[in-house]
């Protein structure tokens, strides 16, 4: 186990670094320590790193008699087990007036200016730097919702310009004279589609100038070095966000930090996620962090309100829902962020868990202290949603503490991403693996399947072991589902079997991007067709084959298929078009195999008046087949073709 000792000493450290904003932040001189998660250091991880947390739910939480323990099982300041645990910065929201005109809060925190002011002087003892997320709202601001301040909903917006900017300075200097080390502020919390109630772009820009402004102001009378932040979301539309940089940068709004939400159950792959990093850095000029991310260790839920990921099916493979997976699944996106140049994470709300000993209990501390998401109060402000909706804490299987308070092994992650832990090797997770058997063939099972360690590098496919018995009391000459267990490298995995009739055509509907498999021949310079993305002429999804061309054409669109199981198969499609001369067009399905060719002709007659061409008794009889659609047609007709399906019938 990491030894008290030097996490005493990394915590005294620290809090000697941490004392100014400018300061570089490093535990990268202690060594390897031996402990029950194994976590590989990052190579070249920038002492200024940001090991964020956001904490904004602690006082709630407590005033709901919640108790927080360091790792000996003594109750501690969490902020004290966060800095001991390589924490650097905390993030605490800040919401105009959460409260009603009886005082009732509408929960989610109560996120006040005096609840950050008391927050923030904890997290300043313990040597940490704290950042002041403004959500220019009276309760939470997202994708969602960014519902005004009730103070300001009738304000034209140079008014509202005018008090956001007001808010802002105000707010600054109470939380900064009370003592508390603000190094960074953030000016709205993703903002993609509004901002304090504005939604166009001018008047967004606009209270973004008021904001930013206000923060330089107030950062210059203090005389400290504090960092202007921005938060977006949606990370996985790349073109997106540039979008949104530029007309940052055409408004010439003045930052120094570009906050991105990413969550890898929600948001897609690292790689995305560090394209996009590089692209704003090196484009705009600008620094670029990860403000919010996080990740369940355990699918259980702590308080009887619904999990956002419940750690059934939400999991990232490879990283299962236990401490081990959560430290894990961290280590990786923040070393990805690292590596893309960020500078920084913010872990969100990592101390947010079960208040009550019961879910009637829950109910009431969330309503007297607002610790749930949303308390019934809030239905004045937020009727659509919160006043729904009130309740708990879905978040509680993605903090760092247990249900009882007591912290994670997988806190120390903020400390082993520099200094490396290690554990016995143990496997990690075997995803369960999906088999699909054509009706009427032979069931094969998979030699292989993926077994992910604590030690990343052990990573790999490995030999597996079937139950023969569960494999022998499948029927394939009837549809059905079967589950049959495995042994691998010591530990059991689960494939999902199906017996059902299988396309057997590659990418029949053309919505995968890779359509290498097609075959698009044509007479003249010109191809008459294309894959058009528009639901409205694809018979299912939304991507066909379109075509239409100023001059006659004489095309096709085939696909050839080897390897396949001798026997009889039936080929369906469909098509639907319009402006056809039908004496001069000759339109068919068709299937070639070493027996020969077998046409079905159809004709088109209209605007989704879809025809279905079949044939069906193709003979197999080595294994090969080519298939597809011929078109003869007049000059200006057009139409499209979708969803090809191949099945086999019989032998």
């Amino acid at each position: 186990m990491f030894k008290s000792k030097v996490l005493c000493a990394l915590s005294l450290f620290g809090a000697a670094f941490f004392a100014g904003c400018g300061a570089s932040t490093s535990n990268s001189a202690a060594k390897s320590v031996e402990s029950s998660i194994a976590v590989k250091a990052i190579p070249n991880l920038s002492k200024s790193f940001i090991f964020g947390m956001d904490a904004s739910s602690v006082l709630v939480e407590e005033k709901s008699g919640v108790t927080y323990y360091d790792f000996e099982g003594k109750e501690q300041d969490v902020f004290k087990t966060f800095a001991d645990s390589g924490v650097n910065y905390i993030r605490l929201r800040v919401w105009n007036d959460p409260f009603d005109a009886e005082g009732h809060g509408y929960g989610g925190g109560n996120n006040d200016v005096a609840t950050a002011i008391e927050l923030g002087k904890r997290a300043t003892k313990y040597g940490m730097k704290v950042q002041i997320d403004f959500h220019y709202s009276d309760f939470w601001a997202d994708p969602k919702r960014q519902n005004a301040p009730k103070a300001w909903r009738n304000l034209n917006i140079d008014d509202k310009a005018a008090a956001l900017a007001d808010f802002t300075r105000e707010s600054l200097d109470k939380i900064i004279g009370a003592g508390v080390n603000v190094c960074m502020v953030q000016v709205g919390n993703e903002i993609n589609n509004g901002l304090a109630g504005e939604t166009t772009a001018i008047n967004k820009m606009k209270l973004l100038k008021a904001g930013t402004a206000a923060v330089r102001e107030c950062a210059a009378a203090h005389k400290k070095d504090i960092k202007v932040a921005l938060h977006y979301t949606n990370i996985s539309d790349a073109a997106g966000i540039d979008r949104i940089g530029a007309i940052l940068a055409n408004f010439k709004i003045d930052y120094d930090v570009f906050g991105l939400s990413y969550y890898a159950f929600w948001n897609g792959p690292v790689e995305n996620m560090q394209n996009v990093v590089r692209n704003f850095r090196e484009k705009y000029g600008k620094e670029v962090m990860l403000a919010e991310t996080s990740y369940c260790y355990t699918a259980e839920d702590g308080d009887g309100f619904g999990n956002s990921v419940s750690g059934a099916g939400d999991t990232v493979a490879g990283y299962p829902a236990t401490v081990q997976g959560q430290a894990s699944l961290l280590r990786d996106v923040y070393a990805a962020a690292a590596e893309a140049g960020a500078i920084g994470v913010f872990y969100w709300e990592g101390a947010w868990i079960p208040v009550g000993k019961n879910k009637d209990e829950n109910q009431k501390l969330w309503e007297e202290f607002g610790s749930g998401w949303a308390s019934s109060y809030c239905a004045e402000y937020d009727p659509e949603d919160g006043a729904l909706y009130y309740g708990g804490s879905s978040w509680d299987n993605q903090a760092f503490f247990d249900f009882d308070g007591h912290p994670l092994e997988s806190l120390k992650v903020f400390t082993y991403m520099r200094t490396g832990s290690t554990a016995p090797l143990a496997v990690l997770e075997v995803p369960s693996v999906n088999v699909e058997c054509n009706l009427g063939s032979a069931l094969k099972m998979p030699e292989t399947v993926a077994v992910f360690y604590n030690d990343s590098s052990k990573n790999g496919e490995e030999r597996v072991t079937w139950d023969a018995s569960a494999i022998a009391s499948v029927n394939t000459d009837t549809d059905g589902e079967y589950d049959i267990t495995g042994t691998v490298a010591g530990a059991s995995v689960t494939a999902h079997v199906k017996v059902l009739r299988l396309n057997l055509a590659k990418n029949g509907s053309f919505e995968e991007s890779d359509r290498a498999m097609w075959t698009i021949s044509h007479s003249g310079n010109k191809n008459p067709t294309d894959f058009q993305e528009k639901a409205d002429d694809a018979h299912d999804g939304a991507v066909s084959l379109h075509f239409w061309s100023e001059s006659d054409m004489d095309f096709s669109v085939a696909q050839e298929l080897s390897g396949l199981e001798n026997g009889t198969y039936r080929l369906t499609a469909f098509a639907q078009g319009g402006d056809v001369k039908t004496e001069q067009c000759d339109f068919a399905l068709f299937a070639i195999t070493s027996e020969g060719e077998k046409r079905a002709p159809f004709m088109l007659s209209g605007w989704c008046d879809w025809k279905a061409p079949v044939i069906a008794d193709i003979t197999v009889s080595d294994g090969t087949l080519k298939f597809g659609i011929r078109a003869k047609c007049n000059a200006k007709s057009w139409g499209t073709f979708d969803d090809f399906v191949l099945n086999r019938i019989g032998d």
